[in-house]
């Protein structure tokens, strides 16, 4: 990989901003990016995860950061959400776009010792159940994993505050929540849940896609498990804050695109089960511009939007 020329940006180490807590799916797919970086640009890449307000702190530092190019960070489909429920005034807009990365779908998962066989017995203890007896957790409310579930509970006919959602800063702490026993489901991607997967202190019922991940064959979609004709899922991106100088842009991308070439990331993300999916600073903008008025149109739906 290219190391950047002496006196040319970067100029100094960068600051990678993360608006989720460590050990969940974004801060592993930022941290690979991160040294893939590292090792391109010749400059140290230092991860900060930077959590609170369900993704606002974080989304607003990389918003706010000094246009040079030294701290820039990983959207989340979060940032074509929080405005329409009112928790911030950032948008897509407020950001110069990079590059996107990762697309994931919703999984749906159950402790390890849940009495749910599978997805359609746990569907039918949704229904069965009184309103809100049922606790699940994956994101914060209104966040990326909360609209994932409530639209498969909309698909399945029931009301969008069915189950009781309990608010959390990313699906590490989901998962967490759930092995020890704080929720009875978790709604986030295949890959967020790995880890308590591989202890056995979770178990996979069903993905929110049109195919099943092939890093976890066994964990079938809604549609062949319910008949459910329903996906949803989560995207991952880099960008700085606005007026970033066309320089920095141009090495940004062009580095993002060798990182997302090599082999090493398309091995880390096949791997973990993350989905691959690229695109350029203009591809990207046009991208996030298409999620917006999705997830508009979705809380508007599902009654969380404000106005």
């Amino acid at each position: 990989m290219r190391v950047s020329a002496q006196g040319r940006y970067p100029s100094r180490p960068i600051q990678l901003l993360v608006p989720w807590a460590a050990g969940g799916g974004t801060d592993a797919v930022a941290r690979m990016i991160g040294s893939l970086l590292e090792r391109d640009l010749g400059q140290p890449v230092i991860v900060v995860n930077r959590t609170g307000g369900s993704g606002v702190v974080g989304h607003a530092a990389i918003a706010n950061a000094a246009p040079d190019g030294h701290t820039i960070g990983m959207l989340t489909l979060e940032i074509a959400m929080m405005h329409w429920v009112g928790l911030t005034e950032l948008t897509p807009r407020s950001y110069t776009p990079i590059a996107l990365l990762n697309q994931d779908p919703a999984a749906v998962l159950v402790n390890a010792a849940a009495p749910h066989s599978d997805i359609r017995a746990l569907a039918d203890a949704l229904r069965a159940a009184p309103p809100r007896k049922i606790k699940g957790t994956g994101s914060g409310r209104g966040g990326s994993w909360h609209l994932a579930f409530v639209g498969w509970l909309r698909a399945m006919g029931l009301p969008a505050d069915h189950v009781l959602w309990v608010p959390v800063e990313g699906a590490a702490l989901g998962m967490q929540e759930l092995a020890s026993g704080g929720v009875d489901l978790t709604a986030c991607s295949l890959p967020e849940g790995k880890g308590m997967i591989d202890a056995r202190r979770a178990r996979p019922l069903a993905v929110m896609a049109g195919a099943r991940n092939s890093a976890f064959p066994e964990v079938p979609t809604l549609k062949e498990a319910l008949g459910i004709d329903y996906a949803a899922g989560l995207w991952r991106g880099i960008a700085g804050p606005p007026g970033l100088p066309a320089e920095v842009r141009q090495t940004l991308g062009a580095a993002l695109d060798r990182v997302y070439r090599s082999e090493e990331f398309q091995a880390f993300m096949a791997t973990r089960g993350f989905g691959v999916s690229f695109a350029d600073a203009a591809g990207f903008a046009a991208f996030m511009d298409r999620s917006d008025a999705a997830m508009g149109q979705a809380l508007r739906d599902v009654g969380l939007a404000k106005g």
